[in-house]
């Protein structure tokens, strides 16, 4: 196998910043060592059966001793757990520490959806997390990932960060991953390392100092704010923390302290009141990583703005069901009275009860294209589930027949070849492998309808 080639400027910036034998040890990482695999497990479904090392700052992460073709996993598509790169699980570790609870976290760039997914862990049934990605096509991804995770407690938005100025909820975390110039991801990423160079750092570091600036106006006061890129430069890091403190002196404060053992292999530091992180792939078994933390001060001024931009006229984006239509869709959940209902179009949605209101100001002002879990449509009275309302972890099973499939049987299903009719019941059957669900299917005598989504069917034999 050919070994990465890195770009000439970035090594001699490299041996300045960290001096030549670190410099050359990092280097030697990012060319001559493969990337760890590590996954997160998902804490409110079961079927995952690895054995793996745990990863010391993540309850529910762990290293794999290899990579598995997860394709062909079941749980995979499930949602039973995440693969996430170790490294970026340490923000739910810090996000610990600040205390949170059942809050309000905006992921301002949140593509393809490791953090995002590990926040709505974080914050229960209680809190809302709200997954913003402005490229389209990236925030379809982070959407089914949302849908694949089955919290409920998640809207996935497509909007310039700027949009959120005037959404109307000020949040108590802000997180912002920045898009950065990768350095972080070269040992993996061949298009990470050909496109790098010293202007597009400089252009990342500005357009990093401007999202900053967006999450700030909508971070309540006492609020938590977390900076992280996958690069190492100082100029996307330090840099453009030390230039957002400046100009918000006075409104900032230091977080808790976060724990971070010496043996974790992690750089820990301060960037003025800032907690910094720094994840190195020869000293831990990550990729390149960063991440700082901080508070806006109690005391400094934030207001809830509704701004008339984006908003919809006429008929609410959401209007909320009840009667005969509540009675059909509580059936399907295993806590009804905690949740609400409404229909966006000919859909219905469900909602915790906690986040609706949010949710609902938030669809009224931004592009929303996912929220909360959606059920399915009412036909005749009945409601006919969508894929989301098998992968909520709240689903009542004893809504429909649960029809346990065979690995071989279950794949079939995932590729949406043909099932054999003698293994549903007759009518709505949920599909389930290994106590995992996966979708539903309808059995009509001896044909089976299968319902699994076109846009997710798997084509690996």
């Amino acid at each position: 196998m050919r070994m990465p080639v890195l770009p000439d400027k970035f090594v001699e910036r490299i041996a300045v910043e960290l001096g030549a034998d670190e410099g050359g040890a990092l280097c030697g990482a990012l060319t001559g060592t493969q990337p760890p695999t590590a996954v997160r497990c998902n804490p409110f479904k079961r079927g995952a059966g690895f054995c793996g090392e745990p990863i010391a700052w993540s309850p529910d992460g762990m290293f794999l001793a290899e990579r598995p073709l997860f394709t062909l996993d079941p749980a995979f598509h499930g949602g039973c757990y995440y693969v996430q790169e170790a490294g970026s699980q340490f923000t739910g570790h810090i996000l610990k520490h600040t205390g949170i609870g059942e809050g309000r976290i905006l992921d301002m760039c949140a593509a393809p959806g490791g953090k995002t997914t590990l926040y709505a862990s974080l914050v229960g049934r209680g809190g809302l997390v709200v997954a913003n990605e402005p490229v389209r096509n990236r925030a379809s991804v982070l959407a089914d990932n949302v849908r694949k995770w089955g919290t409920g407690n998640t809207a996935v938005t497509c909007n310039e960060p700027r949009a959120f100025a005037g959404c109307g909820v000020l949040f108590d975390v802000v997180a912002v991953d920045a898009p950065c110039s990768g350095e972080g991801m070269f040992r993996k990423d061949e298009r990470a390392r050909e496109e790098w160079s010293e202007s597009n750092v400089a252009m990342c570091a500005e357009r990093q100092r401007v999202i900053l600036e967006d999450a700030w106006r909508v971070l309540k006061p006492g609020g938590v704010l977390m900076y992280s890129t996958c690069t190492f430069n100082r100029t996307e890091n330090e840099g453009v923390l030390r230039r957002f403190a400046e100009l918000h002196a006075g409104e900032l404060c230091a977080a808790e302290d976060v724990e971070c053992c010496v043996e974790w292999g992690i750089e820990s530091g301060r960037e003025g009141v800032f907690q910094t992180f720094r994840f190195y792939p020869h000293r831990t078994r990550t990729e390149g990583f960063f991440v700082a933390v901080a508070r806006r001060s109690a005391d400094s001024s934030a207001e809830v703005r509704v701004g008339t931009r984006g908003r919809r006229e006429g008929r609410p984006v959401m209007t909320e069901a009840g009667g005969a239509a509540r009675i059909e869709l509580s059936r399907w959940f295993r806590n009804p009275s905690s949740m609400r209902f409404a229909s966006i179009g000919d859909d219905i949605y469900a909602y915790r009860e906690e986040s609706f209101d949010d949710i609902r100001r938030l669809s009224e002002r931004l592009n929303v294209i996912y929220s909360g879990v959606e059920a399915g449509r009412l036909f005749g009275g009945r409601l006919k589930p969508e894929h989301g309302l098998a992968m909520f972890c709240e689903l009542n099973r004893e809504a429909v027949p649960v029809s346990e499939l065979p690995t071989e049987a279950a794949l079939s299903y995932l590729r949406k070849d043909t099932t054999d009719a003698r293994l549903l019941s007759e009518g709505m059957n949920l599909i389930v492998w290994n106590g995992c669900a996966l979708g539903f299917a309808k059995r009509i005598g001896n044909r089976v309808n299968n319902l699994y989504p076109n846009s997710l069917r798997i084509y690996k034999m």
